[in-house]
């Protein structure tokens, strides 16, 4: 009997001893606890603060497409959580978000702000915590050797800038142009590659006027203008509040020029704000509903679901969370460093902002639409590929 029982044992003890040994891996819907538990996506956006019309429209956007996502079956069966803090607007408040996200350790990657300050505060966090971060702010230099976790589901703002440029001396055949920009890390950085993108055609401002976010009184900026003999203006302006309240009163105090925006003068906050003021004008824009199909598809179910159409603001963490969901299907686990290899692998996937193939630098897209303001509705003039000509 003891003999018996010894043997029955042994049996128990090698097959425990198999069970425990068994590979695991939290994406292979294997049937362990980890494969039931939702996959976690962290997000910090305004929720407070100045930038909060931004931080709604974002939210909208990475809301939309986790609920396509888990209806879909979620990821191999596992269902998708966003994990969001609120950036209070402010960089040290983005930091603190991030930091708040990343105590959870199964966060798998997180989706950051559309400002590029903020974005500038939180890379030494990136750098310290590794794990890949989604970005939407354009400034140039986020991607240049700053961090090889941050992926901009954006173009950068040298695309930008080499795009206006081009529109406005061979398109619209203006000559003496004037830049108006925030002087934050966005507007700034979009200013130097205006005056980069302007040597091509042997060309330079004829009037630079920069101003801090939150202006109320751009009385200066406009009579400068006005002034300055200019017949075009190109501008940065990160703020939707702050480009709304700058076309309004240009209207008010009777300056009237061509004007072509950065994607900002595209927002549906800019044109809720400005009304009449920004009609005529042009932007470049990431985002464009005809540019093909999912755009398309993705604009219907966002009007459906919020009544309102969508702007760059909502597109982007939407390519973001539906990109990083397509790599999670396909890669043998969830580690930060294989999402981040699946990422600068990605080639040719086609999102709503158009078909992401990401450089060694974590950039994922290289060609903005030309929209025009034909009373506040957009009209496609062209597609221009930053690395096209001039």
């Amino acid at each position: 009997m003891r003999k018996g029982f010894a043997l029955l044992l042994a049996a128990v003890m090698t097959l425990t001893v198999a069970c425990n040994s068994a590979p695991k891996n939290n994406a292979s819907g294997s049937g362990s606890a980890d494969d039931k538990k939702p996959i976690k996506i962290g997000v910090t956006i305004p929720q407070t603060g100045g930038d909060v019309d931004a931080g709604r429209l974002m939210k909208n956007g990475v809301e939309l497409a986790v609920d396509t996502v888990n209806k879909a079956g979620g990821v191999l069966g596992r269902q998708i959580q966003l994990v969001i803090q609120d950036d209070q607007s402010t960089n040290p408040g983005s930091v603190a978000a991030l930091q708040k996200i990343l105590e959870d350790k199964d966060v798998v990657a997180v989706v950051s702000t559309v400002r590029s300050t903020q974005i500038a505060a939180q890379i030494p966090t990136i750098n310290e915590l590794k794990v890949p971060v989604a970005i939407g702010g354009t400034n140039f230099g986020l991607t240049q050797g700053q961090s090889p976790w941050v992926f901009r589901f954006r173009p950068h703002d040298g695309m930008s800038a080499k795009a206006m440029v081009k529109f406005v001396v061979e398109d619209l055949k203006k000559s003496k142009i004037a830049l108006v920009h925030s002087t934050d890390a966005f507007g700034n950085g979009g200013r130097d590659m205006v005056v980069n993108a302007l040597k091509d055609y042997n060309n330079t401002l004829i009037a630079d006027q920069g101003f801090n976010t939150g202006e109320k009184d751009f009385t200066g900026v406009i009579s400068a203008l006005k002034q300055s003999g200019a017949d075009v203006i190109i501008s940065y302006i990160a703020a939707s509040t702050d480009l709304g309240i700058l076309a309004k009163q240009m209207k008010q105090q009777g300056l009237s020029l061509a004007w072509v925006g950065s994607p900002s003068i595209t927002g549906q906050d800019a044109l809720r704000l400005a009304g009449d003021a920004l009609y005529g004008t042009y932007g470049v824009a990431d985002f464009n509903k005809e540019a093909n199909a999912k755009a398309k598809a993705f604009a219907e179910a966002y009007k459906a679901k919020y009544n309102q159409d969508p702007d760059f603001y909502s597109s982007w963490p939407y390519d973001a969370i539906t990109v990083l969901t397509e790599l999670m299907k396909t890669t043998p686990d969830l580690k930060p460093e294989t999402l981040q290899k699946a990422l600068l692998a990605t080639k040719g996937l086609e999102g709503v902002e158009g078909t992401y193939t990401f450089d060694k630098n974590g950039d994922g897209l290289d060609s903005y639409h030309i929209l025009q303001n034909e009373n506040n509705a957009f009209k496609l003039v062209k597609t221009i590929h930053a690395n096209a000509g001039k």
